[in-house]
């Protein structure tokens, strides 16, 4: 994945809808008493915690010390490893791997799943949910032209938003069959007036780390100057989501 300096607090203060979110997707995971399951990019933990309540061993790794420090303070009873999902070694296989809001950061999609492969038992389950194919449009533009507006120059958004085609076709390609696949549109209120500027803040060190700490409050601005006709909804901002949800067995 993406090596990112997060700020794990503002992801708990502002932004956990990103796991609040994903309790459907644990309950499509439907983890078993004495299960192995991996979750991988755990984030601060929160859904690890939620699979561990079934019964099941329940390990994450995340790529972000930050993340995995969090983790570790808020559920100590829990194993959390900091590792880079393309290349990530189990000493025992899983009875299933588990992923939510990470993979949209991932840069080789073959790796990682030839990781994830190599991680399952036969017969174990993937269920993963990320950004799919037109996630986060409207806001990527926006970000985007403001960059160019305050830099001068352009950058494209860093992330992975695959469509259900080809995002199947890697998976089967490494022995994993897909059983069940989605998109989802799911339109996220911001929380506050400065939701959009937390967003930002908390996604989108690709573009602020590019530019002058100085010019920050101008980026922040023509960012939202760029949303507004597309985001923003009586006064409230709104991040528009599109998820892939997908569920696949190893088969080979």
């Amino acid at each position: 994945m993406n090596k990112t300096n997060w700020n794990a607090s503002l992801y708990d203060e502002k932004h956990s809808f990103v796991w609040k979110l994903a309790s459907s997707v644990v309950e499509l995971l439907a983890p078993k008493t004495g299960e192995r399951i991996l979750d991988v990019g755990c984030g601060t933990g929160q859904l690890t915690a939620q699979i561990a309540e079934s019964g099941a061993h329940a390990i994450g790794f995340d790529n972000s010390t930050a993340m995995i420090d969090e983790a570790c303070q808020l559920f100590p009873q829990i194993t959390f490893q900091e590792a880079d999902a393309h290349d990530f070694h189990c000493p025992e296989p899983f009875d299933a791997v588990f992923s939510n809001a990470a993979l949209h950061w991932i840069i080789d999609p073959d790796r990682v799943a030839a990781c994830v492969a190599r991680a399952l038992k036969p017969n174990g389950r993937l269920v993963v949910e990320f950004g799919g194919d037109g996630n986060v449009s409207h806001l990527a533009n926006a970000i985007e032209s403001a960059f160019e507006a305050v830099v001068g120059r352009s950058l494209q958004h860093p992330w992975y938003f695959p469509n259900i085609a080809g995002f199947s076709t890697v998976l089967e390609s490494h022995g994993i069959e897909v059983t069940h696949a989605a998109m989802i549109d799911r339109p996220t209120r911001l929380e506050g007036d400065d939701g959009l500027r937390n967003w930002v803040r908390m996604f989108g060190n690709h573009w602020l780390g590019e530019i002058p700490s100085d010019q920050h409050n101008d980026f922040f601005e023509a960012v939202e100057r760029f949303a507004d006709p597309n985001l923003q909804s009586d006064g409230t901002w709104f991040a528009d989501y599109r998820r892939i949800r997908v569920v696949g067995r190893k088969i080979s």
